[in-house]
Order: structure tokens, then C-alpha cells, then sequence
């Protein structure tokens, strides 16, 4: 048992000690309503507060989010005409995302055979602003 913040956490004996970052660094784009925003409560050890009013709309629904080492640093969406906006990504989450555009590389999961266009019946307010 380890003491948390906000209250108690169970871990494997011997494995309460400090965490290691990635040996990588790495950047991601995931589509929105992911699990991966939606499933906590909490969201401030992943989540800057000031981005959450961009991000999510009014239901509580998270949009495209960026990604930089485990923690959300921005939005992106899709323009009718196919090009990925990037926005509040800040540097090096910002440069990476965008050399992997550059590079032609996809993004994965969302376009899995359906067409280049990724329309969401409800945006939230940065993917309107983006995709404008």
C-alpha cells in the first residue's frame, strides 16, 4: 500500500519506488470520445485545466487530442479537405506532430478503410475553430 494524494493506492511488493520516463520521447494523435481522456475523473496529472474548456464540449465529451509523453498538450481536427490542424501543441509536442504529417505517415485507427474525411457529429469548440 502507498499513500496518493488522494488517498490510498495498492501496488506489487517491491515496486513503490520512482518511475522512469520513456526512453523515447513520443507524440500522438487520438480521435475523440477515446478512453484513454474520458476514463478518469481527475484529469489535471494529464490534463492542464485551461485546455479542458477547448477540448471537451458541453456533454463532457473530449475531442482529438494531442498527445507528448503521457500528458495532453493540445487538439487537432480534420478541414473538409483533409488536412490535420494542430493547435496549442507547444514545442517539442507541436514540431513532432508536425514532422509526422510531413513524413506521410497516418494516422491510425480513425481512417481503418472508411476514406480520407473524419467528420464528428458534435465538435468541441478548438475542433470548430480548427476545422473552420
Amino acid at each position: 500500500m502507498v499513500a496518493l494524494d488522494e488517498g490510498t493506492g495498492y501496488v506489487v511488493d517491491g515496486d513503490a519506488g520512482p518511475v522512469a520516463g520513456p526512453a523515447v520521447p513520443w507524440a500522438a494523435l487520438l480521435p475523440g470520445l477515446d478512453p484513454t481522456a474520458m476514463g478518469w475523473r481527475e484529469r489535471d496529472w494529464y490534463l492542464a485545466p485551461e485546455l479542458r474548456p477547448l477540448l471537451f464540449d458541453r456533454s463532457g465529451n473530449v475531442g482529438p487530442t494531442v498527445w507528448w509523453n503521457g500528458r495532453v498538450v493540445g487538439g487537432w481536427a480534420q478541414r473538409a479537405d483533409g488536412e490535420d490542424r494542430v493547435a496549442g501543441a507547444s514545442s517539442p509536442a507541436g514540431w513532432a506532430v508536425r514532422r509526422r504529417r510531413r513524413s506521410g505517415r497516418r494516422r491510425s485507427g480513425c481512417r481503418g478503410g472508411w476514406g480520407d474525411e473524419v467528420t464528428p457529429r458534435f465538435r468541441t469548440p478548438l475542433e470548430k475553430e480548427l476545422a473552420g
